[in-house]
C-alpha cells in the first residue's frame, strides 16, 4: 500500500512558477513509476509528466520546456517544477504511483493561474 500526499499548489500569475511535491509512504517507493496528471474543469484528465523507477522522464508536449519532473528516492518524493505558467495550466494536479497491477493516487492539489 502506498499513500500519496501532494503539496505546493496555489494561485499564481501568468508567467510565474510553482513547485508541486508529492510525498509517498511505504518502504519500496523506488520501484514505482511516478508522475503527475491534471484535470481542468470540464476536461479529461491528462498526463503531464512521468518518471520511471529507473529515472526516465516523459513530459507532455503541452508543458515541454516549462515543466520538469524529478524524484528523490531517499526522501520518497516526486516533484513537478512548473515555470512560465499559463492560464491554461489551471487544473487540479494529481500525483500517482504505479507498478502493475497496483495504481495509487493522491487527493489532488489545485493550481490556478491568473491572466
Amino acid at each position: 500500500q502506498v499513500q500519496l500526499v501532494e503539496s505546493g499548489g496555489g494561485l499564481v500569475q501568468a508567467g510565474g512558477s510553482l513547485r508541486l511535491s508529492c510525498a509517498a509512504s511505504g518502504r519500496v517507493f523506488s520501484i514505482y513509476d511516478m508522475g503527475w496528471y491534471r484535470q481542468a474543469l470540464g476536461k479529461q484528465r491528462e498526463l503531464v509528466a512521468s518518471i520511471s523507477s529507473g529515472g526516465s522522464t516523459h513530459i507532455a508536449d503541452s508543458v515541454k520546456g516549462r515543466f520538469t519532473i524529478s524524484r528523490d528516492n531517499a526522501k520518497n518524493t516526486v516533484d513537478l517544477q512548473m515555470n512560465s505558467l499559463k492560464p491554461e495550466d489551471t487544473a487540479v494536479y494529481y500525483c500517482y504511483a504505479r507498478r502493475p497491477p497496483s495504481d495509487y493516487w493522491g487527493q489532488g492539489t489545485q493550481v490556478t493561474v491568473s491572466s
